[in-house]
């Protein structure tokens, strides 16, 4: 299979104030693929930095990662859109298997498990917060998965088609669920996570973790939606 060209894949970041983990980021992005670094308030040039080094910097004044990732969702244009958080904790190099599972047709939507590597590269209140999660989520869709990571693939329009709505810290699970019930497959693999750069912005604390989760139960407790308008990809 031929490898992804630029016009395949858009690499979509959401950024606030993450300047030294910038650099890093974007020069893991694979060759020919697009980042798109979505700017959700930065104060440290953030922006500036992006744009220097080569990425698209879309702004998205409204605060929240969901905000901010859909912002990203929007102004994409490739076929396949993949995230990765832009704090140097998840390398998106290893996307590229992710894309050619997508394009390849294998899955409609590919997860990242995280593996953490090394001490305070997983918070234990995060993880416990996770796995609670994850265990709510297979009660919900049936679907064995471990992890809500934000390191995933997914064709663009499909991903529109799901019509997400929300901007907070739900909408990587919101995602899950919606295609969980529009009957994709998702597929999960495990991918090292490392110490991210700087200071977390949702789950660094017991009251980011404790706000992400209300988030994300919230969509848990949402009736399930039917299929039209987000069937299968094809």
């Amino acid at each position: 299979m031929t490898s992804p060209t630029t016009s395949d894949v858009d690499v979509v970041l959401p950024c606030l104030n993450e300047a030294d983990a910038l650099p890093w980021v974007l020069g893991r992005i694979p060759h020919g693929w697009r980042a798109l670094v979505v700017d959700n308030g930065s104060t440290d040039g953030s922006a500036e930095l992006a744009r220097e080094l080569g990425a698209l910097v879309v702004h998205e004044p409204r605060r929240g990662f969901g905000a901010a990732c859909h912002a990203g969702l929007t102004a994409a244009t490739a076929d396949v859109v993949c995230f990765c958080d832009c704090d140097a904790s998840l390398d998106p190099s290893l996307l590229s298997p992710f894309v050619r599972e997508v394009s390849g047709g294998a899955a409609d939507l590919v997860l990242g498990r995280r593996r953490p590597q090394g001490r305070g590269a997983w918070p234990a209140h995060a993880r416990v917060g996770n796995l609670a999660l994850a265990r709510m989520l297979r009660r919900r869709t049936g679907l064995c998965l471990h992890d809500l990571g934000p390191l995933r693939a997914a064709r663009r329009q499909a991903l529109l088609d799901l019509r997400l709505t929300d901007r907070r810290s739900g909408y990587p699970l919101e995602m899950v669920v919606r295609a969980a019930d529009a009957g994709w497959r998702i597929t999960e693999h495990d991918v090292p996570y490392l110490p991210r750069t700087g200071a977390s912005k949702v789950t660094g604390t017991w009251r980011g973790t404790w706000q992400a989760v209300r988030d994300m139960r919230r969509v848990l407790a949402e009736p399930t939606t039917s299929s039209a308008g987000g069937g299968v990809p094809r």
